[in-house]
C-alpha cells in the first residue's frame, strides 16, 4: 500500500505548524534560530531531518545547515503572510482543515497496521487462498511461431512450402509482415493465450508441442502457427512473493478496517 507522504519542503512548514504543539518535545531546549522574536523549535528541525533520513537522506552537519536556513526562510515568509491576514481566508483554512486531517488518517492508518503486523501463519494463509483463486494447475502456456501475411492464399502457399521441408523460421523472416517477431524466426513469448486474439488463441491451444495450424484468420491477417513447446505453468513459490503478498494482506486489513468504521459511524446525506 502507499500513503500519500507531505515533501520535505512541505513538512518544513505545514507540518511543522501541525505538529510542533502536540509532539511531546521539550519546548525550552534551544532553538533552532529566532526569528523576530519568534524561536524555531528543535522539535521542528528534529521531525523534518528525521522524515528525510527515511527517504534516504543523510543526517550531515551540512543537510542541518540547509534544513536550518529553510526553516528560516518558511518562518520570515510565514510571519509576513500573517500580517497580511492571508491565515484568515477561508481557502487557507480549508487547506489547513484538510492538512490536519490528512496527516491524522495518515498517522492513524500507520499506527494501526504497525501494531497489526501479520504473522507468518497469516501470510501462508493469504498466499494459499491466492494460489486457489489465480492459479489452475491443468492450464497450459505455449511457446509458439506464427507467420502473419495479408491473404488466405499467401498463407495456404507458406503452407505447403512448409510440407515440403521448408524451415519454419526462415519463411517466416522472408514471408512474416509481423515486424516485432519476424527476425525472430516468429518466435513468440510464452503464452497461455489471454493476451492473444480469440481466433488465433483457440488454434494455438488446439496444437500440440511440434504441430503446426492451418491458415488462421485474425483481424491482423492470415496466421500460419507452429507449437515449439508446451509446459505446465509454475505458480510463485510462498517465498519468492512473500513481500508482496505482506503489502496485499495490509491493504486488505486497512480497507477491512476502513469499511468496519464506516459502518460503525452515523453518516447523513
Amino acid at each position: 500500500m502507499r500513503f500519500i507522504k507531505l515533501s520535505g519542503v512541505a513538512a518544513l512548514g505545514l507540518c511543522g505548524l501541525l505538529l510542533a504543539g502536540v509532539s511531546g518535545a521539550d519546548e525550552s531546549s534551544k532553538p533552532v534560530a529566532v526569528v523576530n522574536g519568534v524561536p524555531i523549535p528543535q522539535a521542528r528541525m528534529d521531525f523534518v531531518v528525521k522524515m528525510q533520513t527515511q527517504q534516504g537522506q543523510k543526517d550531515t552537519p551540512e543537510f542541518r545547515k540547509q534544513v536550518r536556513d529553510v526553516l528560516i526562510t518558511r518562518e520570515v515568509i510565514a510571519q509576513k503572510a500573517l500580517k497580511e491576514g492571508l491565515d484568515k481566508s477561508p481557502e487557507f483554512q480549508a487547506q489547513l482543515d484538510l492538512a490536519r486531517q490528512q496527516l491524522l488518517v495518515q498517522g492513524f492508518l500507520e499506527n494501526y497496521l504497525n501494531t497489526h503486523e501479520p504473522t507468518e501463519a497469516d501470510l501462508k494463509a493469504e498466499y494459499e487462498r491466492v494460489k486457489k483463486a489465480q492459479y489452475d494447475p491443468d492450464s497450459k502456456e505455449y511457446k509458439a511461431r506464427h507467420i502473419l501475411v495479408k491473404t488466405e492464399k499467401e498463407a495456404k502457399d507458406i503452407l505447403a512450402q512448409l510440407k515440403k521441408g521448408a524451415k519454419f523460421a526462415d519463411l517466416a523472416k522472408k514471408k512474416s509482415i509481423d515486424t516485432g517477431t519476424n527476425q525472430k524466426g516468429g518466435e513468440l513469448d510464452w503464452t497461455d493465450g489471454a493476451n492473444m486474439v480469440k481466433p488465433f488463441a483457440e488454434a494455438m491451444r488446439s496444437l500440440k508441442k511440434g504441430e503446426t495450424s492451418g491458415p488462421v484468420k485474425t483481424p491482423y491477417g492470415w496466421h500460419i502457427i507452429h507449437i515449439d513447446d508446451v509446459r505446465t505453468p509454475q505458480f510463485p513459490t510462498f517465498e519468492q512473493v512473500k513481500d508482496q503478498v505482506s503489502k496485499q494482506y495490509l491493504a486488505k486489513q486497512r480497507d477491512e478496517l476502513i469499511e468496519s468504521l464506516r459502518k460503525q459511524a452515523k453518516i447523513e446525506e
